[in-house]
């Protein structure tokens, strides 16, 4: 049996468990939403499982990663070199030197700084790498969303400045420009506005490649795809996207269902979160001032949402048939850690929560173990489960470092 009880009670909580049946109705979902044709790479940032890896390569997807850690999870998992696209602001010598001579040869580059360091290190390695300039655009289309251009960052060039670039960029040794990688938003709050922030990128990508010389090969239009985060609800099935995002390529990329260029999104959350639900138990209930406490085992380290900063809060769990019934005021849900700041959700209903309940808590399949913050305090992780609808697939645990090595102090 693959039950949260018959799982808790076989292999503890806090567990994390991840149906790849689940993992496979996302992917189904988000290539029947795309045109025919258009390539999906997966964030693994989302969740790095080499068997959620796995099941969305054999489904066709690419990885698209942004450490050699995920680079490690991506092989694992089956990925070949040339179906890894390597992405991050702070790629460093030594990582792309590893990813390499791993096979590795598609990057984003956030900068001329950052595309230059690319095509020193594969000259060094005997190889030519293709880069995609990733685009902070100054404009946007959706009008609700986490927006992730359009202001001064990190990541990407600023679209005004790239025509002025665009010499510099074509004659940096060691690499190739094979077009544009977009990632404007975040978690789009609607169909319409993921379909306006499309049609937005792909004008101005058709506008860039003219003013740039360059015959794209590669486009990646970023994502934006939603999907509910620690709380009820259902992975939005989109409909009109497809026909909307054909149109926009038609009109602007008339070539592209030859191949030139290749059309990408990109997606994370989307792909995973609806196949993951935490474990977690009630350790402990207190009152205090008249608010009430529940104590789980499972606390920022388990599920930081990023940082442990709020963002996740408020959660919903699910008390499972076992716990007990009864009333109650609402409650904080507070982890096990020695800090005020370990509180996954406030004024949570949970009616006669007591010490052994087991809760769960739904969609929490993305930004997980490895979006928290695991070293703090030096608690075990979490388990991972891994089943197939009621089938067992795997249990594994990240190791994380609990001891430290002595050596003598430098002189």
């Amino acid at each position: 049996m693959t039950g949260p009880a018959e799982l808790a009670e076989r292999f503890g909580t806090p567990s994390y468990v991840y149906d790849l049946d689940r993992v496979a109705r996302a992917r189904a979902d988000l290539f029947a939403a795309l045109p025919a044709g258009v390539e999906v790479f997966y964030a693994a940032k989302a969740n790095p499982h080499p068997e959620l890896l796995r099941e969305l390569r054999t489904g066709g997807c690419h990885a698209e990663i942004s450490s050699v850690g995920e680079l490690d999870a991506a092989l694992l998992a089956g990925f070949p070199g040339d179906r890894i696209l390597y992405t991050g602001p702070g790629k460093t010598a030594e990582e792309l030197t590893e990813a390499l001579t791993r096979g590795v040869r598609l990057f984003s580059t956030e900068s001329l700084g950052d595309l230059r360091r690319v095509g020193e290190t594969a000259r060094k390695t005997g190889v030519t790498a293709d880069c995609l300039l990733r685009v902070n655009h100054a404009t946007g289309a959706a009008a609700t969303s986490i927006r992730m251009t359009g202001v001064p960052s990190q990541f990407g060039f600023d679209s005004e400045t790239l025509p002025g670039l665009a010499a510099d960029l074509r004659e940096v040794p060691g690499t190739r420009i094979a077009g544009l990688h977009f990632f404007p938003l975040s978690n789009a709050k609607d169909e319409a506005g993921l379909i306006a922030e499309f049609r937005h990128t792909v004008a101005a990508a058709a506008t860039l490649q003219r003013d740039l010389g360059v015959t794209f090969r590669l486009l990646d239009i970023g994502g934006g795809f939603a999907a509910p985060y620690a709380v009820r609800g259902d992975r939005p099935v989109y409909g009109p996207l497809r026909d909307a995002l054909t149109d926009a390529l038609d009109e602007h990329f008339p070539d592209w269902r030859d191949g030139a260029p290749r059309i990408a999104c990109e997606s994370g959350r989307y792909l995973v979160a609806d196949s993951g639900t935490l474990l977690t138990s009630v350790v402990n209930v207190k009152d205090s001032r008249g608010q009430r406490y529940a104590v789980l085992d499972a606390g920022i380290n388990t599920f930081g949402g990023m940082s442990g900063l709020g963002r996740i809060m408020p959660v919903t769990v699910e008390p499972h048939e076992s716990a007990g019934p009864g009333g109650g005021p609402l409650t904080h849900l507070a982890g096990p850690l020695c800090t005020p700041g370990d509180l996954l959700g406030r004024n949570v209903p949970l009616p006669g929560a007591a010490p052994g309940d087991l809760l769960t808590v739904p969609n929490a399949g993305a930004y997980g173990p490895t979006a928290s913050l695991l070293m703090f305090l030096g608690r075990p992780a979490p388990a991972e489960i891994v089943v197939r609808g009621d089938t067992l697939v795997s249990v594994s645990r990240i190791r994380h470092q609990r001891t430290y090595d002595h050596g003598q102090a430098p002189r």
